[in-house]
C-alpha cells in the first residue's frame, strides 16, 4: 500500500494540474513521443516567450485532475502526453500547431478552451485566425479605406466648386 508521503506527493501534483487547468485560456494535449530533447527544448523557449509552459504529467494524475474539473478527455489519455498550458488563447495554439506541421512526431489530441473540451478541427481553426497585430492591421487598413475615400470625395468636391465660381 502506498505510504501517507507518497499519496501527499500524488495529491499535490493533482492539485497543481488542476490549478493549471483553471488558470489557462488554452490547454493543447499532445504525444510528444520521437521528439528529441533538442526538439522539446526548442518548443518549449518559443512556448515560453508567449506565457506558456509545457509539462508532462503521468496520464492517472491528469485524470484525477480533470474529473475534478469535469472535463473528459479520457479517451486521449493513452501513451505519452505532454500538455501545454498557455494564459493567452491564440499564440500558444499557434506554436504547437505550427510545430507540428514541421514536427511530424509531434502530435495534438486534444485541447481545453476556455474550460471546454476542443477537437483537432476547433484547435485547427483558432491556428489559423491571425495574431492580435494581424487583425489590428486588418482593421487600421480597413479604416484607412474610408479616410481615404473621404479625403478623395472633398477633393472632387471641393475642385467641383471652384469650377463653378
Amino acid at each position: 500500500m502506498a505510504s501517507e508521503k507518497i499519496i501527499g506527493q500524488k495529491k499535490a501534483i493533482v492539485d497543481e494540474i488542476v490549478n493549471n487547468l483553471k488558470n489557462s485560456e488554452a490547454v493543447i494535449i499532445f504525444q510528444y513521443q520521437g521528439l528529441t530533447v533538442a526538439d522539446l527544448k526548442e518548443l518549449r523557449r518559443e512556448l515560453k516567450n508567449v506565457d506558456a509552459e509545457v509539462k508532462i504529467y503521468k496520464n492517472t494524475l491528469l485524470k484525477r485532475a480533470t474529473d475534478e474539473l469535469k472535463i473528459n478527455i479520457d479517451s486521449f489519455l493513452e501513451g505519452p502526453n505532454a500538455i501545454c498550458f498557455g494564459k493567452t488563447l491564440l499564440e500558444p495554439i499557434k506554436i504547437v500547431s505550427d510545430y507540428a506541421k514541421t514536427h511530424d512526431k509531434l502530435d495534438i489530441r486534444v485541447g481545453v478552451i476556455s474550460g471546454d473540451v476542443a477537437d483537432i478541427a476547433t484547435i485547427k481553426e483558432y491556428a489559423e485566425i491571425p495574431s492580435r497585430e494581424g487583425l489590428l492591421t486588418m482593421l487600421a487598413g480597413g479604416m484607412m479605406q474610408y479616410v481615404k475615400d473621404l479625403a478623395i470625395s472633398l477633393n472632387l468636391y471641393s475642385e467641383q466648386k471652384e469650377g463653378k465660381e
